[in-house]
């Protein structure tokens, strides 16, 4: 199947997307070996209630649809843990159909205008080496490497973390 980046929207979650999108979270999940037994987010309560995570102060979160199903997101939220000048860049996760198509970069950049509207100095985010795509696309929004784990977001297993300066 062949698709062009003009083929997907990118809108704001509604509850209605809840099913889709944490199918799509467990189907990429399961693809890298992310499993919620060596915890990984997949794991996580808030995959099966995505809209009502992100329907909080600071956080916001972006679907991909394509011919009329949910084929990937992103989102952002303050970090737990933070001192409140730190976003998290969460959940970014596409179907094969979507990638290599720009989507990540646009959820990134609007993830980015969204912490710097809503006050945030910098932008985390904590993710694994098997996803060497993703860390290249933040290495290229100029997300730098992180030794140490910032703020509690309960994915120590998560070894690759990165933070970029909002400005």
């Amino acid at each position: 199947m062949t698709s062009n980046a003009s083929q997907f929207s990118l809108r704001s979650i509604t509850a209605a997307d809840n099913s889709q999108m944490a199918e799509v979270i467990r189907q990429v999940s399961a693809e890298y070996g992310l499993t919620p037994e060596r915890g990984f987010a997949v794991g996580d309560p808030s995959v099966d209630a995505m809209y009502e995570t992100y329907a909080t102060a600071g956080a916001a979160y972006w679907v991909v649809e394509y011919e009329g199903r949910i084929v990937g997101g992103g989102g952002v939220a303050p970090l737990a843990g933070g001192d409140g000048s730190v976003a998290e860049l969460q959940k970014m996760y596409f179907l094969p159909v979507c990638r290599g198509q720009g989507l990540g970069y646009k959820i990134v950049l609007m993830a980015q205008k969204f912490a710097r509207d809503q006050g945030f100095k910098q932008c985390y985010l904590e993710t694994t080496a098997a996803l060497k795509e993703a860390i290249a696309l933040y290495e290229r929004l100029g997300f730098e490497l992180l030794t140490d784990p910032m703020g509690d977001t309960g994915h120590q297993v998560c070894e690759v973390r990165m933070i970029k300066v909002l400005d």
